[in-house]
């Protein structure tokens, strides 16, 4: 350890006197597997699952423990070296993409369920571990981790913190915000910080929920507690079709409005899923112009009453057909095409671009209508998957990376989609963060005094400005380059991403 690298394998766009002098003093207290410098070493994480934007990280560094955590924060904060942190890199704003000039924090050896307490229902995990696995871990109590995010076989419990990631079933288990009781880890400078308690509440301001969501721009999160949920006795999905996707949007608000809160209720438009039954033969109806998938979970007699319920609202609603689900082995059926929505698309485009937005759930109907247009517009498709119960969809712009014009289109599509959402008053983005891919509609979404005041906050955690640079929040001397503060469709400035110099993909 501490020997000199030399210099003839150091990655010649990089300040190779800089590199040197970062991997030197990482490797002072590192084992030498645990740094990260050459190109062939780095280049596997030169981005997140959001591939438009890539660059090559400086360092990367691997560290095993909480010790080797503080010490890395603590010398790249006396360096002045930006660090930013990536769990499983299953992201898809661009949250995790590395600072060229700077040190990957990759947190992927944390991997350990550190204590399982099933009488308090909690779980005690590193960052690490996968979402799936904690499930998988205390289904012996028969208890399990609520949140389900598409990517939860691969995605780490750290990156749902950084992104406040949902799932199919949040409508009414939560998100990660009201699943994690606590988070442990360190700032930029090396302190230790704990936020939240195992208790129902913990003493002070809620700095926890400020922590989930924060992108890795507050700390650098070491140990999880999450809590855990009773497996409900029985559970059953009504698959519902509708002839015209507005219906569906309506239908969707109907069941809401009807008092009816399901464990999932996620809503498909046609062209997904024909592209999903042709990949997992989930069952789905594709004569139908839009699918609902509408969950109850409970006791067997909560269920059957529920199901009806909802039966009755989704055939005043217009369904032209319905299915229930007769055992577990079909609701898992149903749900795995889904699940399976991304991937499944990928087998029919080249590439695409997975959208993130929310709205009313009133204007379900009418942004569908909307995207339908931009179709047409851009000529390019784009199949929809929704969680429709709160309004949070997921557009998948189809189109080849290879087509320069394609790539114009697609960025022109995307931009109008968030200002869209916003302007029917909704949010650019549900759960997968801002991160770079959506900077520029944060100066459409907030105004001057607002991002000042996010700043601000950024600034009691991170005076440097070191940890997770020039993500989620923009200056407001880049708002000013961007051209404006409040709503006006037009395609956003990839030229004033951070890094221009990055091929976009």
């Amino acid at each position: 350890m501490g020997e000199a690298l030399p210099l003839e394998n150091i990655d010649a766009r990089i300040d190779a006197a800089r590199q040197r002098d970062v991997a030197r003093a990482l490797r002072a207290f590192l084992p030498e597997r645990c740094v990260l410098w050459r190109e062939e070493e780095t280049r596997p994480f030169e981005c997140d699952g959001l591939t438009a934007y890539r660059r090559v990280p400086m360092v990367v560094a691997l560290p095993e423990t909480e010790e080797q955590v503080q010490r890395i924060l603590k010398t790249c904060h006396a360096m002045e070296v930006p660090v930013v942190p990536r769990g499983a890199g299953t992201g898809l704003s661009g949250g995790a993409l590395p600072p060229g000039d700077g040190v990957l924090l990759a947190m992927a050896k944390f991997m350990r369920v550190v204590r399982v307490d099933p009488l308090a229902r909690v779980a005690v995990v590193q960052p690490g571990v996968r979402n799936a696995a904690i499930s998988d871990v205390v289904a012996p109590f028969g208890l399990y981790y609520a949140p389900d995010p598409s990517s939860q076989i691969a995605c780490s419990i750290g990156g749902n913190v950084a992104e406040n990631s949902g799932g199919v079933h949040c409508l009414k288990y939560g998100l990660t915000v009201h699943n994690v009781l606590r988070v442990r880890g360190y700032t930029m400078a090396g302190e230790p910080v704990d936020f939240g308690a195992e208790a129902l509440d913990a003493p002070g301001y809620d700095l926890l929920a400020l922590m989930i969501g924060s992108e890795g721009l507050l700390a650098v999160a070491t140990e999880i507690t999450v809590k855990l949920l009773p497996k409900a006795q029985v559970a059953r999905v009504v698959m519902a079709s509708f002839d015209d996707v507005e219906k569906a949007g309506d239908a969707a608000a109907a069941i809401i409005a009807a008092g009816i809160i399901p464990a999932g209720l996620e809503m498909m438009d046609g062209a997904a899923t024909h592209a999903v039954e042709q990949f997992v033969h989930a069952g789905y109806d594709l004569e139908a112009a839009a699918i609902l998938l509408c969950e109850s979970d409970g006791t067997a007699e909560e269920v059957e009453e529920e199901i009806a319920r909802m039966e009755r609202v989704l055939e005043r609603a217009g369904a032209t057909r319905m299915s229930v689900s007769r055992n577990e082995a079909e609701r898992l059926k149903y749900w795995s095409g889904r699940k399976a929505a991304f991937p499944a698309v990928g087998r029919i485009s080249p590439d695409y671009y997975c959208m993130d937005g929310t709205i009313p759930k009133k204007r379900l109907g009418e942004m569908l209508n909307f995207i339908a247009s931009l179709e047409k517009k851009y000529g390019l498709r784009c199949p929809n998957v929704f969680h429709a119960g709160d309004g949070n969809l997921h557009p998948l712009i189809l189109f080849d990376a290879n087509d320069a014009d394609q790539l114009h289109r697609t960025e022109e599509f995307a931009a109008e989609v968030l200002e869209k959402c916003i302007e029917v008053g909704g949010t650019i983005t549900g759960e997968h963060g801002v991160g770079v891919e959506k900077i520029n509609q944060m100066c459409t979404q907030f105004r001057p005094d607002e991002l000042a005041t996010f700043r601000a906050v950024k600034r009691v955690f991170d005076a440097k400005g070191l940890l997770n640079p020039g993500k989620a929040v923009p200056t407001l001397h880049r708002c000013a380059e961007y051209g404006r503060m409040h709503v006006r469709r037009s395609s956003p400035d990839r030229s004033a991403l951070p890094h221009p110099e990055l091929p976009r993909f």
